[in-house]
């Protein structure tokens, strides 16, 4: 086990695993949920060990995997003022030092695909970028803007008794009208920070700018609408991904819609490492003389 030293001086746990010419960045906890938090993810649709899964099958596969839990490292230490792109950039490039990797893949799934889009803006060292669950063009940004203010109203209030939505863990019918919050308004406050400093990015005109080899996915049933108290807005990634399908196909991204799969659905191990391990295999002999990302 290492530690990564991020931005705001915590230290966050590294697990590397495999071997292999490219490492690949994972955001997820590598240790499998236990107990009664285990019997609550399986109620809702979610492998208790997908960051386990995910890490076994990439490194199985023939690559070094840095895998680290960062969605729950920033609710145990939020930033509520500093989760910015830019910060979690950095976030992400500390994680790639403490595991000794110059240059490097990543993957990451909903809001951590998005950070993965805003980290292949930042820097000349990424190889390959892997966006499941949020597409690099018609991003929900205005309604996930909606949404998490929604959120941290009612953290804000002490209003919620139960899990926030993040749309990682729900299955497609629940009501999401009736759902409260549990997270704190520090935990809720960062991602309006987030989603705030995104509001006016350009995403057309970040497309050029990317040019390591990339891949983004989602399910083609993967749209989420939020009643009145959240916002009253859908969020729809799969029909985002299907409406820029050619636009980002001619701007070099290999795009993957998985038929009838919803968020919960499409982001489970099962579905993801078949998309990802050919890509990964496919791009390996423009890893390591990738294009850069043009200023």
């Amino acid at each position: 086990m290492i530690a990564a030293r991020l931005h705001d001086g915590s230290a966050l746990p590294v697990e590397v695993h495999g071997t292999g010419p490219v490492t690949v960045l994972l955001p997820v906890d590598p240790r499998p949920a236990q107990g009664t938090r285990a019997e609550e993810l399986r109620r809702w649709g979610v492998d208790p060990a997908l960051g386990r899964s995910l890490v076994r099958g990439i490194a199985e596969a023939g690559f070094r995997v840095a895998a680290f839990a960062y969605e729950n490292h920033l609710m145990a230490h939020p930033r509520p003022d500093a989760l910015t792109p830019d910060t979690i950039a950095a976030d992400l490039l500390s994680v790639a030092d403490a595991a000794g990797a110059d240059r490097f893949a990543y993957y990451g799934y909903s809001w951590l695909a998005l950070s993965g889009l805003q980290l292949a803006l930042r820097t000349d060292r990424l190889a390959a970028l892997a966006m499941g669950g949020f597409p690099p063009l018609g991003g929900p940004y205005a309604e996930m803007l909606r949404v998490t203010r929604a959120a941290h109203a009612m953290a804000a209030s002490a209003a919620g008794t139960r899990e926030t939505p993040g749309g990682t863990t729900a299955p497609d019918d629940y009501d999401w009208s009736s759902v409260e919050v549990s997270a704190t308004e520090a935990q809720t406050r960062q991602f309006v920070t987030l989603y705030e400093a995104l509001r006016d990015f350009d995403e057309r005109a970040a497309l050029p700018r990317v040019r390591c080899p990339r891949l983004c996915f989602a399910g083609s049933a993967d749209a989420i609408p939020y009643g009145e108290g959240w916002g009253g807005v859908t969020v729809d990634i799969g029909g985002a991904v299907a409406a820029g399908r050619a636009e980002l196909a001619s701007a070099g991204w290999t795009v993957r819609l998985l038929d009838g799969l919803d968020h919960t659905q499409a982001m489970q191990p099962a579905h993801v490492l078949p998309v990802l391990l050919p890509w990964l295999a496919a791009s390996l002999p423009a890893l390591d003389e990738a294009p850069r990302p043009t200023s």
